[in-house]
């Protein structure tokens, strides 16, 4: 147990209040059988590597049944493990040998939507209009005389329309179903109480099997508006398809099952919401532990930018006493290494505007670094993405025929979708696949950039300048510094180009986003710098895009 969790102990706080935890995007991990495709079995061999790593737990992304319409988003069957990537055995096997290394586990819930090759919609599909068995998703005939256009104007996050039409069992054209997402992602009707009800099952089939919580996929859309009113001329707040008051009732009952469990079992909710006040109120405490911080993903490498957005993340999440959770990547953005070293350094959905854009990736690299130290020094909890702690960058020359995601497709190619943040990672070796399965295995995404030799695991371990090293060491102090985590922070005065900030137990840390260094204070105690330092006679200064801990002394700033 590090010294934060101890202290976090003796105060009676909870472990997910100031958790750093590790996403694993199971496909593209760790192969442990050779066919391409990474699975439980390579997870399970890496399980050193990431408590080495010095994270508190993991966020597995989807593993369940699936025919991987979606990445494993599309799930066939809640209670079992895609043949992929292993068997049940083997997932309660990872379980309990992560809690043996001090590893928490959180699996991914995808409640909004199915696939339609789960048993359910099957059987929706068989039963025919009106049916029970339709009830439990948004079945509705068509508009125009023969009911050839769609029910309504709702669109797809995957591009075109949100609903499709059916063939009915006697071969004539059917009724129309809503999937916010891809057709083979039926959206569940969540006004209907057998979904509820099985849900809540599929909740306690895994607490009993000894997960430490859920990261929810889409929290907000799984209620939507009575009578799914059209999009187009609807004024009111929220949008018709997400953000509804019935989904808070969901939450709630959701929370009561996860209390009935020893072990402060926890939510972490993924949510897009742009307003602060809406933001928190999935965050009460008779609903969801903690939620992902996305506007800080969103914001450009810009000083005033970041404070606004931790002001008002702070500022929002104190009313309803929950921790902040930070994150700069997942497996549906932008690795910030390409992000950072761009001249638009934000993210959007716009992908499709910023694909192809140059990248600087020595500056990017600078930028990622100093942003790794300033999320892990911020109070709360953090989230990091698999090969964050490498220094990856996106992979955007993926050949057309390659591509595999639902955006991609749906689209016509205008976005390119996501794959270029899930190309398997590289562990070791001077060639691909690096180490991700054995030597001449061809990996899902073959795209490994020649170039990742430099970035394996094997060599960046050692190397006290490498990303890897930056990580290991920062989660190290992390751990150790009972200032860090959840808790207060109070920022120092500066310069418009710098974030300063102290926390409890003689912390300081300072990014310096301008062009320019900025003079460190004199005699500073150094705990961690992600760059060079640079020393002149007048003293030790902050080069730019660089971050650095230091022992806190009450002292001005040079500049």
């Amino acid at each position: 147990m590090s010294e934060q969790q101890r202290q976090a102990q003796r105060e009676g706080r909870a472990w997910w209040r100031g958790a750093a935890l590790y996403q694993v995007y199971p496909r593209s991990f760790a192969d442990g059988n050779g066919d391409g495709t990474g699975d439980l079995a390579g997870l399970r061999a890496r399980l050193p590597h990431l408590a080495a790593l010095g994270v508190d737990g993991l966020w597995i992304s989807p593993w369940y049944v699936s025919p991987l319409a979606d990445g494993g988003y599309d799930v066939a069957d809640y209670r079992d493990i895609d043949p992929a990537f292993g068997t049940l055995d083997e997932a309660e096997r990872l379980i309990a040998e992560a809690h043996a290394t001090g590893l928490r586990i959180i699996v991914d819930l995808v409640p909004n939507h199915c696939s339609d090759q789960h048993p359910w919609f099957r059987a929706a599909l068989a039963a025919g209009p009106g049916s029970p068995e339709r009830a439990r998703f948004h079945f509705r005939p068509g508009l125009g005389p023969a009911g050839e256009l769609p029910p309504g104007d709702w669109q797809s996050h995957f591009g075109g329309p949100a609903w499709t039409r059916i063939r009915e069992a006697d071969g004539s054209p059917g009724e129309w179903y809503l999937h916010l997402f891809a057709p083979e992602q039926p959206d569940w009707n969540w006004d209907h109480p057998e979904v509820r009800a099985e849900f809540e099952s599929v909740l306690r089939f895994w607490l009993d099997r000894g997960v430490d919580g859920f990261r929810i996929d889409v929290t907000d859309h799984l209620v939507k508006e009575a009578g799914l009113p059209d999009s187009a001329g609807h004024h009111g707040r929220p949008d018709p398809w997400r953000d509804q008051e019935g989904v808070h009732q969901v939450y709630r009952e959701w929370r009561r099952v996860t209390d009935g469990y020893a072990g402060e079992r926890a939510f972490v909710a993924e949510l897009w919401e742009n307003d602060p006040e809406r933001f928190c109120r999935y965050l009460r405490p008779d609903e969801l532990h903690t939620a992902f911080n996305f506007a800080l993903l969103r914001e450009p490498w810009d000083a005033a930018g970041f404070r606004r957005v931790i002001e008002a993340t702070l500022d929002a999440h104190a009313p309803v006493g929950a921790p902040p959770t930070w994150v700069l990547s997942n497996h549906d953005t932008t690795r910030q290494v390409t992000r950072y070293g761009r001249a638009d350094s934000g993210y959007g959905f716009d992908r499709a505007t910023r694909h192809g854009l140059p990248v600087d990736l020595a500056t990017g690299t600078r930028r990622a670094r100093a942003a790794a130290l300033l999320t892990l020094a911020l109070p709360g909890g953090v989230y990091l993405y698999q090969g964050d702690e490498l220094g990856l960058w996106e992979v955007e020359d993926i050949p057309d025929e390659l591509r595999q995601d639902p955006v991609w497709l749906r689209t016509g190619g205008v976005d390119r979708g996501r794959d270029g943040c899930r190309v398997p990672l590289p562990w070791s070796g001077k060639e691909p696949p690096f180490g991700f399965g054995p030597d001449g295995s061809v990996p899902w995404l073959d795209v490994q950039p020649t170039a990742w030799r430099d970035l394996s695991v094997a060599a960046q371990t050692g190397n006290p300048g490498s990303q890897l090293e930056l990580y290991r060491a920062a989660l190290r102090l992390r751990a150790a510094h009972p200032g860090l985590g959840d808790g207060p922070m109070h920022w120092l005065p500066s310069p418009g180009r710098l974030l300063d900030f102290t926390r409890p137990g003689e912390f300081r840390c300072m990014v310096n986003f301008g062009p320019e260094p900025v003079a460190l204070p004199p005699r500073p105690e150094i705990l961690l710098v992600s760059g060079e330092l640079a020393t002149t006679e007048e003293g030790v200064s902050l080069p730019a895009d660089t971050a650095v801990w230091l022992r806190h002394a009450a002292t001005g700033l040079r500049t």
